[in-house]
């Protein structure tokens, strides 16, 4: 097993309808407004920007964010990651009943030196230090969306 490899999977449940569950996870420079981890998009061009996060634990996570896919007729989101996460992450977007169910995959691997090296005993607080920056960014969403 390489100790610095993560793949992460996050469901959520929301009320509102797939196509304004898409348009508000497709801008992710607001990301800041409603999700408290992720502190700062800074745009690069059309496609892609630096995105900082710092969830429970006193580190940032700077990465370049690179959009891979955008298709609102098959609901998915996909960026590429450079910078201290290298790998890809996407949101894929399904109706749920009368809600929608917005599935988060990621695949990547740490690059950021402080990370790597306590990567063995660091693993199960880096996995909950995501549980907690993926719940906070739900409710953060449902905020959002209730508000709009």
């Amino acid at each position: 097993m390489d100790w610095t490899h993560y793949r992460f999977r996050s469901l959520w449940s929301l009320s509102a309808p797939p196509a304004t569950v898409f348009e508000a996870l497709a801008g992710a420079e607001d990301y800041p407004r409603w999700w408290p981890q992720v502190r700062e998009v800074t745009p690069l061009d059309d496609t892609s920007g630096v995105v900082r996060v710092r969830s429970v634990l006193p580190y940032d996570i700077r990465f370049t964010a690179r959009q891979t896919r955008h298709d609102p007729a098959a609901g998915v989101l996909e960026i590429a990651m450079t910078g201290d996460l290298e790998g890809w992450a996407r949101w894929t977007i399904t109706a749920d009943g009368t809600g929608t169910l917005a599935r988060y995959d990621q695949a990547v691997e740490v690059r950021k030196p402080l990370l790597r090296r306590f990567a063995v005993p660091g693993r199960p607080v880096f996995r909950l230090n995501h549980l907690l920056m993926m719940r906070a960014g739900r409710r953060g969403l449902v905020a959002h969306l209730e508000a709009v």
